[in-house]
């Protein structure tokens, strides 16, 4: 893989001649600048030098170990007579997946270190010429330019005075300097995977962990990372082939790591048991009360109370209302296992998706609204056939295969949702092993089928169900009233992703549908069957073909600042307490909380009083960027609520339903 990226990177630097050019021309794309702890360094002691760095936007530096394409900085220093410059230190870099290339890389402000050392002996007020030449790789997501500069100062032998400004700063610098652990870590490989246990204390804050190896050759940059925590040790799972020791770096916070040496030896908790064990089953735990809770939703609930009449109301044997209820609950846990399936396997080639990924294409929003609008049309009684087979109405067809495609439509009509226990759960599964992770989904669709399993196999149950009578069909056309809001709904998430144009394309399909469906239920009082009528409903998938988002950022929030990872680092070097919430417009459980709780005058009077800043991630369109910043803060999607005090070292996550009471208490 290091070999490909490097390929890649002189194909671009080879071709790209053009935009390499203009890139050229407009560089350096790097802000650097030399910056000395001391201007008067003692004689016989080490000063620090920072090289200050600030990338233009859009553009990003590399760290030591660039990662799987790219090149380090080389230093040429120019030094007087017996000063010396020591290998730079380097703080915690970020992640950036390119092309499936995974690169270490900064985008933010950063200042390594270097310890220059002055010879004893030298006279107070001898000048001290330094000189440093810097070549380097500068990137964007589409281009790379190589680059060099040259930066000097000159310090004066003194005293080796400091100012409390230049204290403060390189004290800031320092703490993004990952610190030396003084105990060795352990490797091991298992089963083909590479597990790495570090020594850290069990009771420590963690978060946004990740492995960085030094050099190439011991941890693939591209390979997925898996970490657990077993008593004192951190455990990170991922691809190596290490021969011998070797130094990594494990982030344990925004800006913060740990330098290790890690030698082969025993790792605990290893794959049967061990933290990955009990993390999978409080995760499998938390999402069968997530699936159950999906239920009570507007586009959920309808299906599951329809279905549920149907069999009381077909008077099922014990065998039958077993079958029914097993098939039921197929069709729901096959779909969740294929979502996240589908979802394990974006992420390994490098996509940042989380649950409910599908409806960040407008294309299948379209696909729902006509699915929504049918529904709806099936249960105000315009038509029978064939929706009632899938949405349980007067028509539908008995037997497992009824029941199974109930369950699938359940299933994915729920996918808009998300709810207590959800977030948690999906964000551990995608941390997990395979298996274990592709059991946390299935624990999902096994909450959200749990309401019909005790139906078919709680014969109570169904007897304490109302008898059938005329009252059902007067039920049934209620129950179109939630699935009526859920199609609004879609069709608003649908302006907001494609513009006015592309929710009006929506809206004339679901009309051309409608009205196809309603000829089809003119033929049925007639006694024929749909026939031609369903031309129409055909015809109206033709928007799923044409219908295109609007360019990102045409849609912005306004509860607060747009969100970014400076903008929160700004704000937080200013000592102001943070609120920062993502978001996303087909997220029914976001749009609640906004109206319910974070957009209440009473809450943003509160804000106000307390200088909380606010900060809007809009996840609508599937932002990689947000989309790693959710996944460092284990949640496979949003909502994510998120409070950082003044001064705290990690943020508090909040929970997946809120309060204006929760939210007016922040900042006191």
């Amino acid at each position: 893989m290091r070999f490909l990226g490097v390929m890649l990177m002189t194909i671009l630097l080879a071709f790209g001649s053009p935009a390499l050019a203009q890139a050229a021309a407009d560089g350096p794309h790097l802000a650097m600048r030399l910056v000395a702890e001391s201007e008067r360094p003692r004689a016989g002691q080490p000063v620090t030098l920072a090289i200050e760095t600030r990338p233009e936007a859009g553009w990003h530096g590399y760290w030591s170990n660039p990662g799987d394409a790219g090149f380090p900085a080389s230093f040429g220093w120019t030094l007087p007579t017996g000063v010396t410059a020591a290998a730079a230190d380097w703080p915690v870099p970020e992640t950036l997946v390119v092309a499936g290339l995974m690169n270490y890389v900064y985008e933010r402000p950063y200042a390594p270190l270097v310890a220059l050392t002055v010879p004893a002996g030298l006279a107070n007020g001898t000048a001290l010429p330094i000189r440093l030449t810097l070549k380097y790789l500068v990137c964007t997501r589409t281009v790379c330019v190589p680059e060099e500069q040259t930066l000097a100062t000159t310090l004066t032998v003194g005293d080796g005075a400091i100012t409390p400004a230049t204290r403060a700063r390189f004290d800031a610098w320092r703490r993004a300097i990952p610190r030396p652990l003084a105990q060795t870590a352990t490797w091991a490989v298992t089963d083909g995977a590479l597990r790495v246990a570090v020594p850290y204390p069990a009771d420590a804050a963690l978060s946004e962990a990740y492995l960085f190896p030094a050099a190439t050759g011991s941890i693939e940059p591209a390979a997925a990372q898996t970490v657990e925590r077993v008593g004192d040790r951190v455990i990170v799972t991922t691809k190596g082939t290490p021969t011998a020791p070797f130094a990594a770096v494990l982030r344990i916070g925004a800006g913060q790591g740990l330098a290790i040496t890690a030698r082969p030896g025993a790792v605990p908790g290893t794959a049967g048991g061990g933290g990955w064990v009990v993390a999978a089953l409080v995760a499998f735990a938390g999402a069968v009360l997530g699936g159950l809770i999906l239920n009570v939703m507007p586009c959920v609930f309808p299906i599951l109370s329809l279905k549920a009449l149907s069999l009381a109301r077909a008077n099922t044997g014990e065998r039958e209302a077993r079958r029914e209820a097993l098939a039921y609950a197929g069709g729901v846990v096959l779909v969740c296992l294929a979502l996240g399936a589908i979802i394990l396997g974006l992420r390994a080639g490098g996509a940042t998706i989380g649950w409910a990924f599908q409806l960040q294409d407008p294309r299948v929003v379209v696909v729902l609204l006509l699915l929504a609008v049918a529904i709806s049309l099936n249960l105000s009684g315009l038509f029978e056939v064939p929706m009632p087979r899938w949405a349980g109405g007067a028509g539908a067809s008995k037997g497992v295969g009824g029941a199974f495609a109930t369950g699938a439509l359940a299933a994915f009509v729920a996918t808009p949702c998300s709810g207590p226990f959800m977030g948690a759960a999906l964000g551990a599964a995608l941390v997990l092993p395979v298996p274990a992770a592709l059991a946390v989904f299935g624990g999902l669709g096994l909450g959200l089928a749990l309401p019909f399993l005790l139906l078919g196999f709680v014969p109570a149950l169904r007897q304490r169900m109302p008898k059938p009578g005329a009252w059902m069909g007067r039920l049934r056309r209620i129950l179109s009233v939630p699935m009526w809001l859920t199609a609004l709904a879609l069709a608003w998430v649908l302006g907001r992703q494609a513009g006015v144009e592309g929710m009006t394309l929506g809206l004339a399909a679901a009309l051309l549908a409608g009205l196809g469906l309603w000829i089809g239920g003119r033929r049925q009082m007639a006694g024929l069957g749909l026939g031609w009528a369903m031309l129409p409903v055909i015809a109206s998938l033709g928007a799923v073909a044409v219908v295109r988002p609007v360019p990102a950022g045409a849609a912005t929030a306004t509860a607060g600042d747009a969100f970014s990872e400076s903008r929160l680092a700004a704000l937080r070097a200013e000592g102001r307490p943070v609120f920062a919430y993502f978001t996303a417009d087909w997220c029914l459980t976001c749009k609640v909380n906004e109206k319910a709780a974070i957009e209440r005058s009473g809450v943003q009077a509160a804000f106000a009083r307390n200088k909380v800043a606010v900060l809007v991630g809009d996840w609508t369109d599937g932002d990689p960027v947000l989309g790693r910043f959710i996944e460092r803060h284990n949640r496979a999607g949003v909502p994510l609520y998120l409070y950082y005090a003044p001064g705290a070292a990690a943020p508090r996550v909040l929970p997946q339903v809120l309060t204006p009471a929760m939210l007016e208490g922040l900042g006191r």
